[in-house]
């Protein structure tokens, strides 16, 4: 971990705007020294007003506080609370050149000139900027705009990074890319990192811990792993990759559903409802299946073929398969499911 790392606690941080609109509802949070945290969720369930509390560009409601480390920072500015910044738009000053961006804060903060000229020089060589120092940003790509951004937002050894969107404005082979030079930069630096995305492939891929919010609250934090195997609200589990749905009625051992029988160990109800993901169906021989049903639509997607299957519940299941066969709209089908993936979920308040 970098001596500068710091950890970030929030404490009943809730956020109404004056027009009376609630953006945030009070909650607690603790980011740890060296961590990435991602707050994933849809426009509007206010990931963004988080970070900016964390950022000090918004202040929280009445009581509540922000820390890096041991430090109350709830009434600094941002410009006293050493974060460093990286945005969609980029919001690079376009009269200056690459290394003129990177240098912008270092200057403010009145580094003398030859540490200032041997940051950006750092900055350049580890975001793969060396030959475009004296380029006009507005000469750059996209990709290389943001990787300008990422360079001045470090090149100041903040305590805290924050990034919000970055990669959105891209086009999908620019993101993946940096998608991955972000990841390395964050686990070589082991700087304390807030990313906010809608995109679920991006939180996968970059966050020690996923943060999923709705309407203004924490739905669930975990892993990536717990996050997506182990969703504890029907909004994370419908949010969260794929997911189908099926209810039928429980008598202990299995539950009936349409098109068929899955195993269950749970307790016997009239109703209950079971979630499975897509991958964890298998093709399976007619005599041993648990469901059947009939392909509704195919679609080859390289490696692994998705399904639609109407099983008679009225909406279809999503398969997936990596048999190398042609599967036709219209063909009966059985279906066997991992009885380890099925699981049920809370129902949101």
């Amino acid at each position: 971990m970098e001596p500068g790392a710091v950890s970030i606690r929030l404490e009943q941080c809730g956020k109404t705007f004056p027009d009376g609109t609630k953006a945030l509802a009070p909650l607690d949070l603790e980011v740890q020294a060296g961590e990435t945290v991602v707050f994933l969720g849809p426009s509007g369930c206010g990931k963004t007003t988080l970070l900016r509390i964390i950022a000090g560009l918004e202040s929280p409601d009445a009581g509540g506080r922000v820390f890096f480390g041991d430090d109350d920072v709830t009434a600094l500015p941002i410009e006293r609370r050493n974060v460093g910044m990286v945005f969609q738009s980029y919001a690079l000053f376009p009269n200056m050149s690459v290394a003129e961006n990177i240098a912008y804060g270092l200057k403010v903060r009145k580094l003398e000139a030859p540490a200032r000229a041997a940051r950006v020089a750092e900055m350049l060589a580890m975001m793969h900027l060396e030959e475009l120092g004296h380029r006009r940003v507005d000469q750059l790509s996209g990709g290389q705009k943001q990787r300008v951004a990422l360079a001045r937002a470090l090149a100041v050894r903040p305590r805290v990074l924050l990034l919000d969107e970055p990669l959105t404005a891209l086009d999908a082979k620019l993101r993946e890319g940096l998608r991955v030079e972000i990841d390395r930069l964050l686990r070589s630096l082991a700087i304390t990192a807030v990313y906010v995305t809608h995109d679920q492939a991006e939180a996968m891929a970059l966050g020690d811990r996923i943060a999923v919010m709705e309407r203004g609250r924490i739905a669930q934090i975990g892993s990536p792993q717990e996050i997506y195997y182990r969703p504890r609200t029907a909004f994370v589990a419908d949010f969260i990759g794929t997911m189908n749905r099926l209810a039928g009625r429980a008598d202990g051992a299995a539950i009936e559903v349409p098109g068929g029988r899955l195993p269950w160990r749970g307790p016997a109800a009239e109703r209950q409802e079971v979630l499975f993901r897509p991958e964890d169906v298998r093709i399976a021989d007619g005599a041993q299946a648990h469901l059947r049903g009939t392909v509704v639509a195919a679609f080859f997607l390289g490696d692994h073929t998705r399904l639609m299957v109407d099983t008679g519940a009225g909406q279809p299941i999503a398969v997936e398969t990596s048999e190398r066969r042609t599967f036709r709209a219209g063909e009966p089908i059985a279906l066997n499911v991992d009885p380890e993936a099925l699981l049920t979920v809370g129902r949101e308040p």
